[in-house]
């Protein structure tokens, strides 16, 4: 258990309590001690009813199921490992950039849906983290299952076309892939590549 502790201890902040807030709020609605309900995005409760911790609850709540718990293992995995190489690789020392960052993408996932009417936002607001990543380190090999590899850049698309073939679904990716692609165009891209004007930049007070 201590070896345990000192690991979680060792997390840098944001990834930390990313990773304990999903986990605690997905076994907290497993085991009915919050309602499901109550922890999803809805529209007409949080606009009509002012339900304002919906778009948090949103991001942190995963509903485990025998049929789930697989991908919400995944989703963590994803979560810790490129949430820990942005913390702490490009966003080293700049607590404040990376904090902007997940606001940025938050807010964008929100946004997403409410419109497209997604009630839970793990999977997009993951896949825009690991897109982020990816594209700041296009031509670093990863390792996918069954020992393929391939250059980071593609591994967003490789995670849409698994989850479009195996369970009929990528919606959630391809929303978590345009997240992270706005984040990057605005901070990275646009002003560095293109020499355009900074239109996306860390407020002063983070």
């Amino acid at each position: 258990m201590s070896d345990i502790t000192e690991w979680f201890k060792g997390l840098p902040l944001f990834t930390r309590w990313w990773l304990a807030l999903t986990a605690g709020f997905s076994l907290l609605g497993r085991f009915g001690i919050f309602k499901p309900y109550q922890l999803v995005l809805l529209y007409e409760p949080f606009i009509k009813q002012f339900q304002i911790w919906r778009p948090a609850t949103a991001v942190f709540y995963y509903p485990l199921t025998p049929s789930t718990g697989f991908h919400f293992l995944i989703n963590c995995y994803f979560l810790y490992n490129y949430s820990l190489r942005l913390e702490t690789g490009t966003f080293d020392g700049r607590p404040g950039d990376y904090f902007f960052m997940l606001l940025f993408n938050w807010a964008c996932c929100v946004i997403v849906g409410l419109i497209a009417d997604i009630p839970l936002l793990m999977d997009p607001m993951v896949l825009s983290v690991l897109y982020i990543w990816c594209q700041l380190n296009k031509d670093v090999i990863v390792n996918f299952w069954f020992g393929s590899q391939f250059k980071a850049m593609y591994l967003p698309w490789v995670l849409f076309a698994f989850n479009l073939i195996i369970s009929g679904g990528g919606i959630l990716e391809l929303v978590g892939i345009l997240v992270g692609h706005v984040y990057f165009f605005l901070m990275f891209k646009y002003p560095l590549e293109f020499g355009g004007p900074t239109l996306l930049s860390t407020p002063s007070v983070m």
